[in-house]
């Protein structure tokens, strides 16, 4: 094993559950209360070191959770070595939508991709839709990492990553398949319509 490894993560869910607020107080540390909505999809890499000092790098691309872009997703999972499913704590629908979401990864991906199930906005507990026991059966059901999150306050969102990472990186040393490619998948045309979030 190397001290250095790259994965490609995607993050999918509904549209408004915070998937964009996510990815930017993990790449940029920061918390934008008015995120622009993702068209298409992002990218950005971000770099951490575990906790046994190794370094890896996650080239994360952002997904739109819009209706209207929903058939390109399996565009931007392919070559994909993790997932986060995110819905919003606060928004039933949004969870129950998480089903539609699974289905979908799956259709493109191998059953033995790392995926982690990611209830957000924990800071509005005062507002809070969906039961924790409920996501956690779902998460315990298919095998997922589950953890809840708040792209506002950071909570979990390291660990989280970490946990990924450490999944990962087993699986690659236990000679598990993981999709390593890396796909082109953007044309310059299409390049032109991704949104990069500035907040800081």
């Amino acid at each position: 094993m190397t001290d250095c490894q790259t994965f490609k993560l995607v993050f999918i869910g509904d549209s408004g559950v915070g998937k964009t607020s996510l990815v930017e107080r993990t790449v940029r540390n920061c918390f934008n209360e008015n995120t622009d909505y993702t068209i298409g999809a992002a990218f950005h890499k971000y770099i951490l070191k575990t906790d046994d000092n190794i370094s890896v790098t996650f080239n994360i691309w952002d997904t739109a959770g819009q209706e209207r872009y929903r058939s390109l997703g399996p565009i931007y999972y392919r070559g994909a070595n993790a997932a986060i499913l995110v819905y919003d704590i606060t928004s039933n629908d949004s969870f129950d939508n998480i089903a539609f979401w699974f289905r979908n990864l799956k259709s493109v991906l191998p059953s033995d991709i790392v995926t982690a199930l990611v209830g957000n906005k924990s800071d509005l507990e005062h507002r809070r839709d969906v039961d924790y026991k409920e996501a956690k059966r779902f998460a315990n059901k298919y095998g997922l990492i589950f953890m809840e999150t708040s792209a506002k306050t950071a909570l979990n969102i390291d660990i989280l990553l970490k946990t990924l990472a450490k999944e990962l990186i087993k699986r690659k040393n236990n000679n598990v398949c993981v999709n390593d490619k890396d796909i082109q998948l953007l044309t310059s045309k299409q390049n032109k319509l991704n949104i990069r979030k500035k907040c800081c």
